[in-house]
């Protein structure tokens, strides 16, 4: 698969000579939308997503001939990296590297999923369909289309992905790790002049009192002044690469058991709460009661546990916007997940026509733009969004983090708002319910 990857960017990199490249090429070969049926339904946005658009497109384009005129013949690195894109332009990011690789391993993946649905499944769940953009043709340099046997439901096919290509959160090679291990960097630079000039550099540019903006800051300067340093730092990472392959491992097992597990004891929990999913009058209504819910679940059926893993809190407020969204599936109200009208998108919009919108808003109490975050925003977003029924709320895993919201709330004079939900999901020597509070 990797040897495919490198190919077709050759491929893109002689293409890249002569610098122009016409609109529809552009797309076709740069331009892949997100393949929707590769995804695990843990994702905030649904699995339309928006591929690979203009902006990777022409940052690729403009630097096959630059950033990677060395590509696939490196003198530094053991291998490419498509990566390297990342760290150098803006607008590149995880998601942008994880949609092209997905389409250049496309026809891998059609076959590991039809091997696993012809020897497993029952033929009523599986179905043969035809997909497009299965492999490239480098005669005619145009992707191709194939049939294959996959399973099928809800009017579509499903593909399989193995566990061992999988990964969360940010590539191995990223901007925030070049940061991160500076300093142990420049071991890696087998030219002692180039690594006295680059740790010179640093520390001459470096403040005494340096934050980490500072640092970050640096080290872009250190990139622009030498950009081989980028090599030095892959092949750091490649040194290190053991620890990627354990660090992905542990990540998919985290997700497996948050995602999976543990959000599907939390479900069970509320449907011992028949009233749960019982529909309500009003978008408000509705919305609060299923806060409230989960509230009570998380607070007094130890529900709480499900944001522990080994003992320790999983503060992510994706996780706890995702679990909410989990909790809609009997409901007449349209459930949208980050809504923006034009002042910035809010975590949910629960409405029944334009008469009837409750926004629901979902932070951490460790969230450092809380107070902000209280004062400013939910008002916008009424604004914008053209209601005045909203929700916010609030989880915290400490005293401490108790003691905040509360110095908070009192500041603000919101400690008598009725639209403002505390939820404690400490571990440890938990309070009544009553003394959290609504």
């Amino acid at each position: 698969m990797h040897n495919g990857i490198l190919k077709y960017l050759r491929f893109l990199r002689e293409k890249s000579q002569g610098n122009y490249i016409s609109e529809g090429l552009l797309k076709a070969w740069y331009m892949f939308p997100e393949i929707k049926q590769n995804w695990f339904g843990f994702c905030k946005n649904g699995n339309g997503g928006s591929g690979l658009g203009r902006d990777f497109a022409i940052a690729l384009h403009e630097n096959l001939g630059d950033l990677f005129s060395d590509f696939g013949h490196e003198k530094i690195t053991q291998s490419s990296h498509l990566e390297k894109l990342c760290i150098i332009k803006d607008k590149v990011g995880r998601d942008n590297i994880s949609d092209f690789t997905t389409r250049l391993i496309h026809e891998f993946l059609l076959n590991y999923t039809q091997t696993f649905a012809v020897k497993y499944l029952k033929t009523e769940f599986t179905k043969n369909v035809p997909v497009q953009n299965v492999r490239f043709n480098y005669l005619t340099e145009s992707w191709e289309m194939g049939n294959f046997t996959l399973p099928f439901i809800n009017g579509d096919y499903v593909l399989l992905t193995p566990i061992d290509i999988l990964t969360k959160d940010d590539t191995w090679i990223n901007k925030t790790d070049i940061v991160k291990d500076f300093s142990s960097i420049p071991i890696c630079i087998d030219n002692d002049q180039l690594r006295a000039q680059i740790n010179n550099y640093f520390y001459a540019a470096l403040p005494k009192k340096a934050s980490a903006k500072d640092r970050s800051y640096v080290v872009s300067k250190v990139v622009a002044e030498f950009p081989e340093f980028i090599d030095y730092y892959i092949k750091y990472k490649e040194e290190n690469g053991d620890k990627a392959e354990a660090s992905s491992f542990e990540k998919v097992k985290e997700s497996a058991l948050l995602y999976v597990e543990q959000f599907k004891i939390f479900i069970q929990l509320l449907k011992k709460e028949t009233e749960f999913y019982t529909t309500s009058v009003d978008t408000f209504e509705e919305s609060m009661s299923r806060v409230l819910f989960m509230k009570h679940v998380i607070e007094n059926n130890d529900g709480y546990r499900i944001f522990y893993s080994n003992g320790i809190a999983i503060k992510k407020e994706e996780d706890l916007q995702l679990l909410y969204r989990l909790t809609w599936f009997a409901s007449v109200s349209d459930v949208n997940r980050e809504v923006n009208n034009g002042r910035g998108p809010v975590d949910y919009k629960v409405s029944r026509g334009n008469k009837d919108k409750t926004l629901i808003e979902f932070k951490l109490a460790s969230n450092t733009q809380l107070k902000k975050n209280l004062q400013n925003q939910v008002v916008i977003y009424e604004n914008a969004n053209d209601t005045k029924k909203s929700i916010k709320v609030i989880m915290y895993f400490s005293e401490s983090e108790y003691t905040k919201v509360n110095k908070i709330l009192d500041e603000l004079n919101l400690h008598d708002s009725q639209n403002i939900v505390l939820i404690d999901a400490r571990n440890d020597n938990k309070p009544s319910a009553s003394k959290a509070g609504a």
